[in-house]
């Protein structure tokens, strides 16, 4: 696996220009968090306010200098970026920091490397990365292109470059080929399950929602839940016992704005629980004031991924950060909309509970649920 992160524990200096996008001073926090489970130890915080990205550093002479001072300052080995930088910008800014440079999905991506345990999740992830790599790789290059043929420049860096695009290509092909093999067998399972009539739930939501919580107080599960962004990658699936059958609920990736599109696409694998599940169960962070704009997000992935179609409930979890009580809410249709519940307390769970069985009998139109309105 392509392992080019930051060290554990190593001093960054963190970067987020203001394009005048909602919700600015929130992505501050994201990524003091991203870099925080990355392992890295912020040292200082550089912000600025621009029309537009600058073609060729991203940020302003001006404030390219006053990053640079800040590298200087703190001793830091590398300059994290809150934003997706092309691979021109990447290498500019490393040579004028003197210093590595990492971009968001970078970061992001190094983080999954870390978390990644299963054999599965490790070959998305590598995919993933070589993917993000390939230009980077291929662009470092151009200038022995451009000098083909010049004397005493003849060989070495052209056949080292066409390695390298080789190599390259055939570990990418190599992994694609694998995880078709994973998605065949994930079918497989779906067509057995098909067979059998069972309900189909998947858990998804922002990363650090509380998916993995609330998935262990439904199934007992013992997954592992951390405070921390992209605790889970691996997904896991557990049946649910119900007073008229039982339902199939899987754990999922958590989501997050700008989730790198080679990701997505890495985890397709994956995420086809999602795509072909019943119902999707919407974790939110009901204490966070960006709830709304996180609901967003999540949907954007689960539309670039061609799960917008899939019914919704939305779970409103950490009711134990806000004045609000576990309950239900109904829409005009009389089916539930949202469920309020506090997965590290236990609170509200029941009424996930029902809320799964009813869901499931309205699927299998016998109209039993067994559920009492809040």
């Amino acid at each position: 696996m392509i392992h080019r992160p930051p060290a554990g524990g190593e001093a960054a200096v963190l970067v987020s220009l203001d394009f005048g996008a909602a919700g600015y001073e929130d992505s501050l926090e994201e990524i003091q968090r991203l870099a925080a489970s990355a392992g890295v130890a912020a040292r200082a915080l550089v912000k600025g306010r621009r029309e537009r990205p600058d073609p060729a550093f991203f940020a302003g002479k001006g404030k390219v200098e006053e990053v640079a001072r800040s590298v200087v300052a703190t001793r830091a080995g590398v300059a994290i970026f809150n934003h997706e930088l092309t691979p021109v910008q990447e290498r500019n800014l490393e040579r004028r920091l003197n210093c590595r440079v990492v971009d968001r999905v970078s970061l992001i991506l190094d983080i999954f490397a870390q978390r990644a345990r299963s054999h599965e999740g490790k070959l998305q992830v590598e995919l993933a990365q070589l993917e993000h790599l390939g230009p980077r790789l291929v662009r470092g290059w151009t200038h022995l292109e451009r000098q083909k043929g010049g004397i005493g420049l003849r060989g070495p860096g052209e056949t080292q470059l066409e390695m390298d695009r080789q190599l390259i290509g055939r570990r990418v092909r190599m992994l694609k080929e694998k995880l078709a093999r994973v998605q065949a067998q994930r079918a497989t399972q779906r067509r057995a399950r098909g067979r059998g009539k069972v309900f189909t739930a998947s858990l998804v939501g922002y990363t650090n929602a509380g998916k993995s919580t609330l998935f262990n107080r439904l199934t007992r599960a013992g997954v592992y839940a951390a405070d921390k962004l992209f605790a889970t990658l691996d997904t896991t699936t557990r049946r649910v016992h119900m007073p008229h059958g039982e339902a199939v609920v899987s754990d999922t990736v958590g989501f997050i704005r700008e989730l790198p599109h080679t990701l997505v696409a890495a985890f397709r694998a994956t995420l086809e629980e999602t795509i072909r599940a019943s119902l999707l169960l919407h974790v939110v962070d009901a204490a966070s004031p960006d709830r709304e704009a996180q609901i967003a997000a999540v949907n954007d992935v689960l539309a670039e991924i061609g799960a917008q179609a899939v019914p919704q409930l939305l779970i409103m979890n950490k009711i134990d950060l806000t004045p609000f009580a576990p309950r239900v809410e109904r829409d005009q249709y009389g089916k539930i909309a949202r469920v309020w519940v506090s997965a590290a307390r236990g609170e509200g769970v029941e009424l996930v509970r029902l809320a799964l069985e009813e869901s499931s009998a309205a699927a299998r139109g016998d109209g039993r649920t067994g559920f009492v309105a809040a």
